[in-house]
């Protein structure tokens, strides 16, 4: 009893010690970013990949076959504010419904706090969208950093992160912890091949959007040990009965 004492000890230091240095390396990356983006540092490497990602001489023309801009725009999609606000309804009433209110409530608060910081940060940074190529898709708010790649990853990996935190199966949570990722990084991948970012804006809003999910994975962490955040629900013993 005592040495799964000391082990469930451990790993939960270990994951708050994993998650924090997952935060401050997210927003030392950030910081790193966005100093070289005000400096104009970026500008040649930015140029390199997004013309990379042309026909040479065209512009407008994506490289690869014609499918791959249609795949592109459809996931792109998924880092739009009706997607990531139907997704992250879904979520929540799903949690509500499972009887995790506080959960729920949580989820909601994350998400809204993480797209405020974007909002704030865009305003703050002032970039304008590059003029380079040909935009694929329409754009109208401003580039750094990425709001798709942000608020994907404040969205999906943040669910992700909340939804094992309160499933006991490790099955499942590494699926939807990796299933936010995954998702995080083909949208903001697309975002660059559609010409409607700079590489340096992705990568920005990853950074920052990682460190808000894993900021607030190590919080709903804590706040389950207070009994704030319901605890993962038990799972139910499938085996035949015996007498």
């Amino acid at each position: 009893m005592i040495l799964e004492q000391l082990r469930d000890r451990f790993r939960l230091e270990l994951g708050s010690v994993l998650a924090l240095s997952i935060v401050a390396a997210g927003l030392f990356a950030f910081v790193k970013i966005a100093d070289e983006v005000v400096e104009g540092d970026t500008h040649g490497f930015d140029q390199r990949i997004l013309l990379a990602l042309r026909t040479p001489g065209d512009a407008a023309n994506p490289i690869g076959p014609p499918w791959l801009e249609g795949v592109m725009r459809d996931i792109t999609a998924l880092g739009s504010v009706t997607v990531l606000s139907f997704i992250t309804i879904a979520a929540i009433l799903y949690l509500v419904m499972d009887g995790k209110r506080h959960a729920a409530l949580f989820a909601a608060v994350s998400i809204g706090g993480g797209t405020l910081l974007s909002f704030v940060l865009k305003i703050g940074f002032d970039r304008p969208r590059p003029a380079l190529v040909a935009h694929l898709v329409d754009v109208h708010t401003l580039s750094f950093p990425s709001g798709h790649a942000m608020m994907s990853a404040v969205a999906y990996i943040t669910l992700g992160a909340l939804l094992a935190r309160v499933s006991s199966k490790r099955r499942v949570k590494a699926f939807v912890v990796a299933l936010g990722l995954l998702l995080a990084v083909a949208i903001g991948c697309s975002r660059v091949y559609l010409g409607v970012h700079w590489p340096t804006d992705v990568l920005g809003g990853w950074a920052v959007g990682c460190a808000w999910a894993m900021l607030c994975w190590q919080l709903a962490r804590v706040l389950q040990r207070r009994g704030a955040v319901e605890q993962p629900s038990e799972e139910q013993s499938t085996g035949p009965a015996t007498t």
